[in-house]
């Protein structure tokens, strides 16, 4: 097996979340490196990952050992303002099923953290809440 493609992960991430918010109701999802200008009476929801450092598993060269890779994920939820906490939370809980302790791909999810409250939102005018995970992924070469 050759080394692990990064965008292969990407895509594991970004895809469960894409299939899950295209239906109904569907939200849009701003990644990386994306422009959106936000209307401020609707709900979007915003998704950054990071890769982190790797670990050896087995000793060896570039053939017959085994590496894991690291990462985190950060998935900002907006919502409309002076609404409530509802319908924030309902976003939440449909990320939070998607991802929980969950192994797509060969991508270990770790437990989720959140959805916790920001109290200084960025875009102003939204009601954000932040969902916070890490993720493994293994490599053999």
């Amino acid at each position: 097996m050759a080394a692990i493609d990064l965008n292969t992960v990407r895509g594991v991430i970004e895809g469960r979340l894409n299939t899950e918010l295209a239906s109904s109701p569907a939200i849009p999802i701003v990644f990386a490196n994306q422009s959106f200008d936000p209307d401020s009476n609707s709900s979007f929801v915003q998704c950054i990952f990071a890769f982190g450092e790797d670990e050896y598993l087995t000793l060896g060269g570039t053939t017959d050992s085994s590496n894991r890779l690291v990462g985190a994920v950060t998935i900002n939820i907006f919502t409309e303002q002076n609404i409530g906490a509802g319908s924030n939370y309902v976003i939440g809980k449909r990320i939070r099923d998607l991802y929980n302790r969950q192994v797509v791909s060969g991508v270990v999810f770790d437990p989720i953290i959140g959805p916790s409250l920001v109290s200084n939102p960025v875009p102003e005018g939204f009601f954000q809440t932040q969902i916070r995970m890490t993720f493994e992924a293994y490599e053999d070469l």
